[in-house]
């Protein structure tokens, strides 16, 4: 195996980044290389507090231009656009396109609309996202000159070959990001490297920072929403990284527990009114799909005693299933008032097939890696009440004094991590 060693340093220009451009969610975080202080980006299209949005875009009918990006493409309540569906001029949102630049097999990568192709969609979404990255900047500070003055650091997938890199800076380019496409001011960093630089911080603040033959050795598990990236690192000296086994990494990041309700959805109303509505009602869909994550799985503890069971009320989430269901499952639920509840192991049922494997990467790394002297639990999933108590059950006995620890807002540690590295 190739040793990556990443350096820190304690200079940077200005100096701004686009997360990781992730598969479902994105962000970006700035800092001046006076103060070093790290911003990340709060304020969205529609939204202001979450840390990310949406890897998401809706063009209009024609797939020219982009009628919305981020969040408000996504997660549409039915009732809230009723009435305006006679002069609909956006067609279903483009999302998953950065899957198209991994090495997945063809037949798994989302089918692109007629007239639309992945490096389009990319970018399309990073022209967007540029506009609200310069409007930032310019807020703070008005004289900086962006092409000359600004250096982005995008993270990537440890699996981006240089052909993906490649077919990046092209887009960036497009995007109007970069005045030309060998520009220096656009660098990469991967992931799983990005994030051991942030959780360098923790490191010192649990006075595990011994370096040396025997020094500390680091496992991070990068939960983010679709992948899940463990990779295993020991502290040298200078504040350097060095890779010390072969990074393990699976699909089972947070959007899995999605899918597996809609599975559960699906024993309720039947698959084929699932499969009709993700066909032709997408925005409503997601915006059930949101509401399941606001009530149940950002709180889901795992703890029957505390859990109460929650009530899904279809006519107001997805009012258009009623035109969909029919037979013994239309009876059922108008006689629960279109009620669905989620009871406790219901719950458990959906998050458990996830999380176990999950586990089962984990105990494999850590197979391989011997002795760690802390674990790192960071991605947007990892901040799941419930699959941080099944970590610690698991593997607390096996880490140095049970040193497991979600750093601060875990969901963009990478995002925060690059922000702190110039060179590899």
């Amino acid at each position: 195996m190739e040793n990556r060693v990443v350096k820190i340093i304690a200079k940077k220009i200005h100096l701004f980044k686009p997360r990781d451009f992730g598969t479902t969610y994105s962000g970006f975080a700035y800092a001046h290389k006076i103060d070093n202080e790290i911003i990340t980006n709060d304020t969205w299209p529609d939204q202001i507090g979450p840390l990310k949005t949406n890897t998401a875009l809706q063009y209009d009918k024609n797939f020219k231009n982009v009628v919305e990006w981020g969040f408000p493409a996504l997660a549409k309540n039915q009732k809230k656009v009723k009435g305006k569906s006679k002069n609909q001029t956006a067609s279903k949102p483009v999302e998953h396109f950065k899957l198209h630049l991994s090495n997945i097999p063809d037949n798994e990568k989302p089918v692109l609309p007629k007239g639309i192709n992945y490096k389009k969609a990319i970018t399309d979404y990073l022209k967007c996202m540029g506009e609200l990255i310069k409007e930032t900047i310019a807020t703070r500070w008005p004289n900086v000159k962006f092409m000359e003055q600004v250096l982005i650091i995008l993270t990537v997938p440890a699996v981006f070959s240089d052909q993906a890199k490649a077919i990046m800076r092209e887009c960036i380019y497009e995007a109007g990001l970069i005045n030309v496409k060998s520009s220096e001011k656009l660098q990469f960093i991967t992931e799983p490297e990005a994030a051991a630089v942030y959780c360098m911080k923790v490191l010192k603040e649990h006075n595990l920072d011994t370096v040396g033959s025997m020094g500390t050795n680091f496992l991070i598990v990068d939960c983010g929403n679709s992948t899940v990236d463990l990779t295993t690192w020991q502290l040298l000296e200078n504040d350097k990284l060095e890779e010390k086994t072969i990074r393990a990494s699976g699909f089972c990041g947070g959007v899995y527990v999605d899918k597996s309700f809609l599975a559960f959805i699906a024993r309720k109303i039947g698959s084929t009114v699932l499969t009709l509505l993700e066909e032709n009602h997408y925005g409503e869909l997601q915006y059930m799909v949101k509401e399941f994550c606001k009530k149940v799985k950002f709180l889901f503890t795992g703890n029957k005693e505390e859990y109460k069971t929650v009530e899904l009320d279809l006519e107001y989430v997805c009012p258009i299933i009623k035109q969909y269901v029919t037979g013994d499952k239309l009876e059922q639920l108008e006689e629960d008032e279109w009620i669905i509840e989620l009871k406790f192991e219901d719950v458990k049922r959906i998050f458990d097939p996830v999380v176990n494997k999950i586990i089962k990467l984990i105990c494999e790394q850590l197979n391989n890696s011997g002795p760690i002297s802390a674990m790192f639990l960071v991605g947007g999933f990892n901040e799941s009440r419930y699959l941080q108590k099944r970590i610690r059950e698991e593997f607390s006995s096996k880490v140095k004094n049970s040193n497991i620890s979600v750093p601060s807002q875990p969901v963009v540690a990478s995002l925060r991590g690059g922000n702190r590295i110039l060179t590899l």
